[in-house]
């Protein structure tokens, strides 16, 4: 059963965890897209560090002309405040929103900046108005964008950016890492390392708390519920995943914390 488990976590984590194409280089792109790099990359705060660790080498990369960060104080931040905090005692976390936070591990670590942040977002829904009232906000026109957010999270924050865009626009996913659980000596862990992952618990809870959100029924967040995303099919086996790990984690799905909702 535990077996069984750990494919039903990887479906999941596949099917959230969204990646176009195979690495952030500019001959991926020129091969998949026909250019070398998009108008914008965008990091989302809700990321785990790695997403850090992925903007820095995209920006040495060169795949992009404008680099953003988004995200004020939502579920996630606390964690990454702390994850920071341990690693980089020189910046203080205590307060700030994940952008600063990101901001400020890509100066410490990399010696690199972001050209602009986006401070007051606090869930995956205003993550994208408030992002495209930036752009508006500095002239930034786009017709290709690259959506880096935690791989929980990356599908539903592209249907989001979907909602509001024309289907012209090109959009390019590289969620933030990609996760391999498997099972040693009885127990599910994670096949490689990660850069600041959560513990198995959280990141099962996160999963699980995707699906109901990209079902579009009247209680997910699509056309015919919240209408926060444009509409996203799930597939067969991936509901099956769902189905069955809600058996063994029964009510373990992430609420929205009302906290963070959008004023």
């Amino acid at each position: 059963m535990i077996e069984q488990t750990a494919k039903n976590i990887n479906m999941l984590g596949r099917f959230c965890g969204k990646r176009d194409v195979e690495a952030l280089t500019a001959s991926h792109l020129l091969d998949q897209y026909g250019w070398k790099w998009a108008d914008v990359m965008v990091l989302f705060g809700g990321s785990i560090i790695s997403g850090g660790d992925v903007l820095a080498d995209a920006m040495k990369n060169g795949i992009a002309e404008k680099y953003v960060i988004v995200g004020g104080a939502g579920h996630t931040t606390d964690a990454l405040r702390k994850k920071v905090q341990e690693e980089c005692p020189a910046i203080i976390t205590n307060g700030l929103p994940e952008a600063e936070i990101f901001d400020r591990y890509l100066e410490v670590v990399y010696g690199l900046k972001a050209d602009y942040l986006e401070t007051q977002s606090t869930n995956c829904g205003n993550n994208i108005t408030y992002l495209l009232a930036l752009l508006k906000q500095y002239g930034i026109a786009f017709r290709s964008i690259i959506l880096c957010q935690d791989a929980t999270m990356q599908r539903r924050m592209d249907a989001g950016l979907r909602k509001y865009i024309p289907d012209d626009v090109t959009i390019i996913n590289f969620a933030a890492y990609k996760a391999e659980v498997t099972v040693r000596d009885g127990q599910l862990v994670y096949s490689e390392n990660i850069h600041g992952m959560w513990d198995m618990d959280r990141y099962v809870n996160l999963l699980m708390g995707e699906i109901p959100r990209l079902t579009d029924d009247a209680d997910g967040y699509g056309p015919k519920g919240k209408d926060f995303i444009t509409h996203v099919d799930i597939p067969e086996e991936v509901q099956t995943s769902f189905d069955e790990l809600r058996v063994i984690y029964g009510g373990n799905i992430r609420k929205a914390n009302p906290l963070y909702a959008s004023k």
